[in-house]
């Protein structure tokens, strides 16, 4: 069973279950992975719709900084709760050590010293993460570290 195939098993099974938040949240991705599909004109692939949930990830976790600052904490957890969901179709989160190790590897083979070179220390550590579900958020700051200490 492809990605597809089970999000939408999974909300129809949310649905028997009558959970609202996570029905909801389901929808929302099978909204926009149909209009991806038809942005396209073809079926997405698997790497497609990972790359589809990384965005809609990043777009709740931009989300979820702006009610904090905004003083609106129901909004917030409600984008934690739809977080939460999402992260269950990605495959686990790199952690902070693997990062850093990934950032060492990217400096030393780019031969970066200084944070004029941060986008092509970036460029060459992002492979070196594919398929970990690396936050680029944390990433840049791993980069920046390196690169300004």
């Amino acid at each position: 069973m492809n990605l597809k195939e089970q999000i939408v098993t999974d909300m129809t099974t949310a649905m028997k279950a009558k959970d609202p938040a996570r029905t909801s949240t389901l929808r929302m991705l099978k909204a926009a992975i149909v209009n991806r599909q038809i942005e396209k004109g073809s079926e997405l692939d698997e790497e497609e719709l990972m790359k589809l949930l990384r965005t809609q990830l990043k777009q709740r976790r931009d989300s979820v900084e702006q009610y904090v600052k905004g003083s609106r904490q129901d909004l917030a957890d409600k984008e934690l709760a739809e977080i939460a969901v999402i992260e269950g179709y990605l495959p686990q989160a790199a952690s902070q050590e693997e990062i850093d190790h990934a950032v060492a590897a990217a400096i030393a083979e780019t031969g970066a010293t200084s944070m004029k070179e941060m986008g092509a220390v970036m460029k060459a550590v992002m492979p070196l993460l594919a398929g970990k579900n690396a936050d680029g958020r944390a990433v840049s700051e791993a980069v920046k570290t390196r690169l300004s200490g």
